[in-house]
C-alpha cells in the first residue's frame, strides 16, 4: 500500500454521473485500487485484481486541471482502505470542487470532511457481504447531516429478499427521514419492474436506480 501521500490508482476517466442523486452530471472519476470486500455482484473486480499505479496527489490534481469546475468522484474498490484518500478529499473541497465519495459502507466515515457528499452502500444479504457492514456510520450521517453534508445509502439488491432486508432497514433506522435512500437492481438477477412494484407497495420515498453509465454504454466496462 502507498504511503499517506500517495495513492493506488486503477483508473482515472471523465463520463456521466451513472449512479445517486447525482446521476446523469458530468463527473471526473479517481477509481482507486484495492477493496476488503467480495460482493457477488461486483463489476469492478479489476481494482483489486490488478496492481494499478501508485500516483502523488498533486499528480491527481494535474490530471483533474484539465476539468476545471467539473464534480468529482473518489471511488473504488474502497477508498477509505488508502490513508491518502483524506489529504486529497480536503484538497478538493479547498479547491472549491463538489466532491463525492462512494464507499462499501465496511469503514468508518468519521473522518470524511462534510463538506464531501457520501454515497455509501449497505450490503444485503445476497452480497455475501452484510456482516462487513459497519453500522456505527448510520448514526455518524445523522451526525453528518446535522452538520450540512447531503449524503445518501444505496443497496444494490439481487432477490425479494434482499429488498424486504432493505425495507427492514430503512424502518428500523428511519433512513428516508435523514438522507436521500436508493434501490438499485443487479438486473441479471433481480428484474427492474419487479423492484419498481415492490418499492411502489410499500409507499416510502425510495428512489429507484437504474445504472445510466450501463445503459448508454452496455458493452464498456471501464471508463464510464
Amino acid at each position: 500500500m502507498p504511503d499517506s501521500a500517495s495513492l493506488l490508482v486503477s483508473e482515472l476517466f471523465y463520463s456521466l454521473q451513472g449512479e445517486s442523486t447525482w446521476a446523469g452530471l458530468p463527473c471526473v472519476f479517481v477509481r482507486l485500487c484495492v477493496c476488503n470486500l467480495r460482493c457477488s455482484y461486483c463489476d469492478s473486480r479489476y481494482t483489486w485484481e490488478e496492481e494499478g499505479r501508485v500516483m502523488g496527489i498533486e499528480q491527481v490534481e494535474d490530471w483533474l486541471a484539465d476539468f476545471p469546475g467539473v464534480m468529482v468522484e473518489i471511488t473504488g474498490g474502497e477508498p477509505l482502505l488508502q490513508e491518502a484518500v483524506y489529504p486529497l478529499l480536503e484538497q478538493l473541497v479547498a479547491d472549491e470542487r463538489k466532491v463525492l465519495l462512494e464507499t462499501g459502507g465496511s469503514l468508518s466515515i468519521e473522518r470524511v470532511p462534510t463538506a464531501v457528499s457520501v454515497i455509501m452502500d449497505l450490503k444485503t444479504p445476497d452480497s455475501g457481504m452484510t456482516e462487513q457492514n459497519y453500522w456505527p456510520n448510520l448514526a455518524l450521517l445523522e451526525q453528518r447531516q446535522q452538520a450540512g453534508s447531503r449524503d445518501e445509502v444505496k443497496f444494490v439488491l439481487c432477490s425479494p429478499e434482499d429488498v424486504a432486508w432493505a425495507l427492514d432497514i430503512v424502518r428500523q433506522y428511519t433512513l428516508t427521514e435523514q438522507v436521500p435512500v436508493l434501490f438499485s437492481p443487479v438486473i441479471e438477477r433481480l428484474s427492474p419492474a419487479l423492484l419498481a412494484e415492490l418499492v411502489l407497495q410499500e409507499q416510502l420515498p425510495i428512489r429507484l436506480q437504474l445504472q445510466l453509465h450501463s445503459q448508454l454504454w452496455p458493452d464498456a466496462r471501464r471508463g464510464v
